[in-house]
């Protein structure tokens, strides 16, 4: 009777900690995923900032350092978007995004209040399309990173947690994951603005 006693026991135990294990993986998983949405969406943006620069062109032409300063932060953007797709969650990979699309979000303010001084340019039809989705694509990021941080939050706060952080080291889990915060942080709570 003991001995059955200390079997179940065990087996109680074991599938305690093949559920711990099971959970941890679906947690990271999930944030994994939500990172590929927000890839999916920057890669979007990043698709249609050249065209706005070159619709831009014909108007701007005596404006060139503005539109080299947006391709330049554009590609750097790309460049720690790949990076950290190649490891979401990941500190440095996270803080070097965040700073990458900083650097894109001012470029991008520039451009806007440059853009201003040109009616024709902000008569264009092209120029209103893209900027009409440019607008679109920002709302996106914005709600595919929120995703994101809610599935860091959940994985790290399962983690974290009791008995979880005294295996989580042995399945694999031991650093947390790093939230996708960006410097300026309130100026992008607010949507982008755009005008024509």
């Amino acid at each position: 009777m003991t001995s059955l006693i200390i079997f179940a026991v065990i087996l109680i135990l074991l599938f305690f900690i093949i559920s711990i294990f099971n959970t941890l993986v679906k947690l990271k998983n999930r944030y994994q995923n939500a990172f590929a949405q927000i890839e999916v969406q920057l890669k979007r943006r990043y698709d249609l900032i050249p065209n706005l620069v070159e619709t831009a062109k014909a108007y701007m032409a005596h404006e060139r350092d503005t539109l080299e300063a947006v391709i330049n932060a554009r590609n750097a953007a790309a460049a720690g978007l790949k990076v950290a797709a190649n490891n979401p969650g990941d500190a440095a990979a996270m803080s070097q995004l965040a700073g990458a699309e900083s650097m894109l979000q001012g470029a991008m303010s520039r451009l806007n209040v440059v853009m201003e001084a040109y009616p024709d340019l902000k008569a264009n039809q092209n120029m209103m399309q893209l900027s009409e989705e440019l607008t679109s694509t920002e709302n996106r990021v914005a709600f595919a990173r929120q995703a994101f941080n809610d599935a860091v939050t959940s994985y790290n706060s399962y983690k974290q947690s009791f008995p979880q952080v005294m295996l989580a080291p042995t399945f694999g889990h031991g650093a947390d994951a790093k939230l996708l915060e960006f410097e300026d942080s309130q100026a992008i709570q607010a949507a982008p603005k755009v005008s024509f």
